[in-house]
């Protein structure tokens, strides 16, 4: 009988993981499952260029797949029994139009990621926009669309999200009036050049910063902070973080307060051996211990980590033990301007920072590295496809809790 592994979710981090599991493991040996809301990879670090009417390249998921032996099923998971091993979905297994309702695993790798999270602010969820799915960035893409000249449009959040949008905005739509709400100064985690570049490309566009503003309430026409202020609004966008999809705390796995699910080194949850956990949905640690933030720069890497250590643990190999860490932030400021800010392996800013057109251009050599990734998990490196050791394959990894 074929070990069973169910991945959870296409974002970048779960394709990278079964991509990188199929071109590990023989396909006579392993079935391996993805389950994705969406019949299409969503590059969602792209998302603020489609909200300003930019138009995205189509990557479905059966021609990325294709020849991989990876099974696609295009579906909502609807809940996780991790106790009885079992995923229930609505939708169909690709190519065959079989229905599904629920799955058995023998591995899962979750990976659902995160949208976006309103922070319980009066009138957010009612009025804002967002741009953390591909919906939500259509939907404000109609929204800007439709606005007449000088009419404002804030952003809220001062996240590299919040950057990224605000600028994309103001360089697509120099006749609105665009402003953006930070709770503390602008580009406070930056260096002093990133900060200065920063000021300037916002001062270039013309766009409006709010510093220490903390937004209270949203209204159809406006928002409202916590010093009374009333800053206008034809348009919210809000982008200040993320909360990660709410099935995984509905389970029996540990996880943390905000619905994380906590794991080991390898990516493998700590209550549940044969369930991994990979990008945002993961409590997962870097340097120092700290927790890794949610961005493609922590993802991808965790995907390979399990994966690796999925595939180590099913044929007898050697557990991965390569330790998650940052160089870089990359910002992207429209299409001309960009910042790419290094950092010290936890993620805090040195002096040396890249900015003007030759950051844009590095940023957008990742934006299409990171795709290509998705699409080639090894990286191009040679594949050796390797055997499951047949007491793993009959036991699964959970007999071999303790390795």
């Amino acid at each position: 009988m074929k070990h069973r592994i169910i991945v959870l979710g296409a974002g970048y981090t779960g394709a990278a993981a079964a991509g990188r599991l199929a071109r590990r493991l023989h396909r006579d040996e392993v079935a391996i499952t993805l389950v994705n809301a969406d019949p299409d990879f969503v590059e969602r670090v792209r998302l603020h260029q489609l909200a300003v009417g930019q138009d995205l390249r189509d990557r479905p998921l059966v021609e990325m797949f294709a020849g991989t032996g990876v099974e696609l099923v295009t579906a909502k998971v609807t809940g996780v029994d991790a106790d009885r091993k079992a995923v229930t979905v609505a939708g169909t297994v690709v190519g065959t139009g079989a229905d599904v309702r629920e799955l058995e695993y023998d591995t899962l790798v979750y990976a659902l990621g995160s949208g976006w999270n309103d922070q319980g602010v009066p009138g957010a969820a009612e009025h804002a926009f967002e741009v953390a799915s591909r919906p939500g960035a259509l939907r404000l893409r109609e929204r800007l669309a439709g606005l007449a000249a000088g009419q404002p449009v804030v952003v809220v959040g001062g996240g590299l999200t919040g950057l990224e949008t605000a600028t994309e905005i103001a360089e697509a739509r120099p006749d609105l009036a665009v402003a953006l709400a930070v709770r503390g100064g602008l580009g406070d985690d930056l260096s002093d050049k990133g900060r200065g570049h920063l000021r300037k490309v916002f001062g270039g566009l013309g766009i409006t910063v709010h510093e220490h503003t903390a937004v209270t309430g949203v209204e159809a026409d406006r928002v409202t902070t916590a010093g009374g202020e009333a800053i206008p609004a034809a348009v919210t966008v809000w982008a200040t973080g993320f909360a990660v999809h709410p099935i995984a705390g509905a389970t029996t796995l540990e996880t943390t307060g905000t619905g994380q699910i906590v794991v080991d080194a390898t990516m493998r949850s700590v209550s549940h051996s044969e369930v991994y956990a990979v990008g945002d949905a993961a409590m997962a640690t870097g340097p120092g211990e700290k927790p890794l933030r949610m961005s493609c720069a922590s993802g991808n890497p965790t995907a390979w980590q399990a994966a690796d250590a999925i595939a180590a643990r099913l044929t007898g190999g050697k557990l991965p033990r390569i330790p998650i860490r940052y160089f870089n932030q990359c910002v992207s400021l429209g299409r001309r301007e960009g910042l790419i800010q290094y950092v010290t392996a936890d993620d805090r800013a040195t002096g040396t920072a890249l900015t003007g057109r030759l950051a844009a251009v590095y940023k957008e050599l990742v934006c299409k590295g990171a795709a290509w990734a998705v699409a080639n998990p090894t990286l191009g490196l040679p594949v050796r496809r390797r055997r499951v050791v047949r007491e793993t394959a009959r036991t699964g990894p959970s007999a071999r809790a303790s390795a």
